[in-house]
């Protein structure tokens, strides 16, 4: 296990939220309601909107300057956003958003990275690697990406035999902004989809995660890897990369999650069982949404270490 300074700090995470933004206070049914859970970081792991039309960008930025309270809020897009992917959304807007309603990806993009954006937190990030620095003192490390394995025409799609994630010299390599990094480069993940045999499974049964993604998973070992993508397999899972096993994170009982308005998990050094960095990840699917597209699970609270500055 690698040890160094660290400080608990507090991970609020949410993932295809689909434009729907938190259901009103009374809503005391639905986990996903005001006020969220603050944090230090907020993650949204993309599906930010239904088919990336600018009022529904709109909405969702709006939702991220007022009702995320947490100092910095990265986000990456997902394969229903349309307009933030530019070579897709060039080539097939028209056949998706139709040639009267064409949509300008600059302007929405500057909606997530304008002064106003940057003033309020909000951090958009595109198959890159970003470190951070908290007031808190911690100092984290953060590979995103929102490509998935391409599925029935939606943006940031790649070919299941094609790696973005692991250093190689094929023809993708070319368009690749940034490889995983190797352990310890990279304290947290975001995705939009998840990697092989990890929360990936569709309601037929089927695990549709990426192979290579999970070989990326593997050489980082991070300490949290969050997704979402396949609504039905909303959960978290720890790993242990010395077995590859899978164990699923206790359930809370539901009073207490609608209570709370999240799922928690506390993974620090003063929980019963801290993560073993350099040895096991935290995996977090944060669908927001259900394989319905209705907005019935809760937000994911996670207490971590992170290294200090």
């Amino acid at each position: 296990m690698t040890t160094t300074n660290t400080t608990k700090t507090r991970i609020c995470i949410l993932s295809d939220t689909h434009t729907e933004t938190p259901h009103i206070r009374t809503f005391i049914h639905k986990p996903y309601r005001h006020p969220l859970p603050k944090s230090d970081i907020f993650l949204h792991a993309g599906d930010l909107t239904k088919v990336g039309r600018q009022e529904e960008h709109q909405i969702v930025v709006d939702m991220l300057k007022k009702d995320v309270h947490a100092e910095v809020k990265i986000i990456i897009a997902g394969n229903h956003d349309l307009t933030h992917d530019r070579k897709y959304y060039a080539e097939k807007g028209v056949g998706r958003h139709g040639s009267a309603r064409l949509e300008d990806p600059e302007a929405i993009r500057a909606l997530y990275t304008d002064d106003a954006a940057k003033d309020a937190g909000i951090v958009y990030m595109e198959e890159e690697v970003r470190t951070f620095t908290l007031k808190n003192g911690a100092k984290f490390t953060v590979y995103a990406s929102p490509y998935t394995p391409e599925f029935c025409g939606w943006a940031f799609a790649y070919d299941r035999d094609e790696d973005r994630f692991n250093p190689h010299d094929g023809p993708i390599a070319s368009s690749v902004n940034q490889w995983v990094p190797d352990f310890p480069g990279v304290d947290i993940m975001v995705t939009h989809g998840p990697p092989a045999g990890v929360l990936d499974k569709i309601y037929w049964g089927k695990n549709v995660g990426c192979d290579n993604l999970l070989q990326a998973c593997r050489r980082a070992k991070p300490r949290l890897h969050v997704f979402g993508h396949i609504h039905e397999a909303y959960g978290a899972v720890r790993r242990d990369w010395s077995s590859d096993n899978n164990t699923e994170v206790e359930e809370e009982d539901l009073e207490i999650v609608m209570k709370n308005r999240r799922r928690y998990i506390d993974l620090s050094s003063g929980a019963e069982e801290p993560l073993r960095y350099g040895e096991e990840t935290l995996f977090v699917n944060a669908s927001i949404v259900t394989v319905g597209y209705t907005t019935d699970n809760a937000p994911w609270v996670v207490d971590l270490d992170l290294p200090v500055a």
